[in-house]
Order: structure tokens, then sequence, then C-alpha cells
């Protein structure tokens, strides 16, 4: 029998089941997540690295990520007088500074870098630029560490602080952040075809998951921007443009969002109690 004679294909079949109903409520959490990021993590990635170049008064500052398919660390936005030469260079991820804080997930600030043998100069020396001192901070993501950012020579001292590598960590776990929020929302389709696969055993081939994986996506998300009346999407959409507001309005804002909670979970516990008969009234009829 056909699909067409009443029996449906089996991506379809499998996106019955409550499974692809979960998968369903984790397309709309990475929607949210790409949401709020607003842009593309490219575009994001080098904001992150132009403030901290502005921050530091730095002539360079990069975030290299870790490719797992040639083991190698690929410096993949720069800022600054001295950055661009280092975009798309890869180096192994054992050597180097950047190497060193990403296999042992700790920062380091080195003052004198020709003298130290973590330093790749050959690396250095193929894009035109060779720093005098050097910053280092790993992108940590839970448990792994996924990337580093390096920031090269402050013009206003010679050397990085204890303070510079506190700074510098700040701006890492935004990048990683960043990063987290983008793959979540790439790997979710990659995340629904293997389901399927395994709910449709033999059913479904690689290209036939990949499109019911489609299918699920367009189906959790078709109907975010059509007839919201409750204005959530054009929050995320707000929240995403105020990344860019500073410390004293982002701590006004988390104040007035948490004012909101709680009203918010104030309101739902009244309309809890109102909803559940009351206990002595309850006990006066039973009596009568």
């Amino acid at each position: 029998m056909s699909a067409g004679e009443g029996e449906r294909p089996a991506g379809e079949a499998a996106a019955e089941r409550p499974e692809v109903a979960l998968l369903r409520a984790a397309t709309l959490r990475a929607e949210a997540a790409r949401r709020v990021l607003g842009e593309g993590l490219e575009a994001l990635l080098r904001s992150i690295v132009e403030a901290t170049a502005a921050l530091f008064e730095a002539e360079a500052a990069s975030i290299a990520l870790y490719d797992p398919e040639s083991n190698r660390l690929v410096f993949r936005v720069a800022a600054g007088e001295q950055g661009q030469g280092v975009v798309g260079q890869a180096i192994p991820i054992d050597q180097g500074v950047a190497g060193y804080a990403f296999s042992t997930g700790q920062a380091i600030a080195l003052s004198d870098v020709a003298r130290d043998p973590r330093f790749a100069g050959q690396v250095a020396a193929r894009t035109g630029y060779v720093p005098r001192s050097l910053l280092a901070v790993p992108l940590i993501d839970g448990d792994r560490t996924i990337g580093v950012l390096e920031v090269l020579d402050k013009r206003a001292a010679p050397t990085f602080s204890l303070r510079d590598i506190e700074l510098a960590g700040v701006f890492a776990r935004q990048a990683a952040v960043a990063i987290s929020a983008t793959r979540i929302e790439r790997d979710t389709r990659a995340l629904i075809a293997a389901v399927l696969v395994e709910l449709a055993g033999d059913a479904l081939d690689g290209p036939t998951a990949a499109a019911a994986a489609e299918a699920v996506v367009a189906a959790a998300t078709e109907d975010l921007d059509r007839g919201d009346d409750t204005h959530l999407w054009a929050l995320a959409d707000r929240v995403a443009r105020l990344r860019r507001a500073d410390s004293d309005q982002l701590d006004l804002l988390t104040e007035l969002l948490d004012v909101l909670v709680r009203r918010t979970e104030a309101g739902d516990r009244r309309r809890s109690r109102r909803g559940k008969p009351d206990a002595g009234t309850t006990a006066g009829t039973t009596g009568a």
C-alpha cells in the first residue's frame, strides 16, 4: 500500500510519537537561543574581540575555536591593527600559547613571548606580526574547552596583570555562551534526524531522515511569528539589542525583570489557591 492509499510516510508517522514532541520542544528552545543572540556567530565573536581589543588598548585580539575534524585550533575572528593576519591560521592543540591554554584549561600571560618555549613563533611569523606580550584565556563550555581568546600587546603597559586575566575571562565566558547557544541550534536538526532513524528503524535512510527532521523543525517554529499575542518574541528581539548596553543599564533591567517574575509567580500562586476548595468550608459541609 502506498502512502497515498492510507499509509503515512515513516517520518510523518514518527512525528506523531511523544519522543518527537519532546524534540519539537527542544527545537523551540534552540530557536529562542538563536533569536536572543540576534546575529550570526561570526559577527558576535567579532564584536567580542573588538570590545576586548578596545578595552585593553591592545594591538590585536583573536578567538581560535577547536575543530574536531582536524584536531586543531582555527583562528576564526580577530580585531586590532595587527590582528587580521591570523584569521584562518590553524595550529595543533598542543602547540603555541593558545594550545597550552586550550590543553590545560588555564589562562596564561607572557611578558616576553620570544623567550618562552611555548610560543609558536612560526605561526606568528606567518601572520606578519610577532607580539612582545600575550594573554591567552580558554573558552570553557561546561566541562570542556572549546577555544581560546588571545590578546596581544597592551599599548599602555609591557605586560598583562592578574586583573587583565580576570577581565579577559569575562569576554571568554561571553564567547563560550554564544558558541554553545549556536551549536545547540545547529545540532538540533542532527539530533532530530538521529532520533527519527532510531524510531523508524530501516524505514528511514539518511536523506529521508534529514527531510523528516526539517519537517519537525518547521512544525515547531511555524507559528512563532504568526498571531503572537504574547509579544514574547518581540521581547527576545529587544534583549538581543541590549547586548551593547552598559553594566548599569543591564543591572537596572535585571532588577525590573526580577520584579516582573516575582509578580508573575505571585499571580500564579493566587490563581492556584482560588482554584482549590476551602478546607474549612468543605469540612463543615461534610459534617452537616
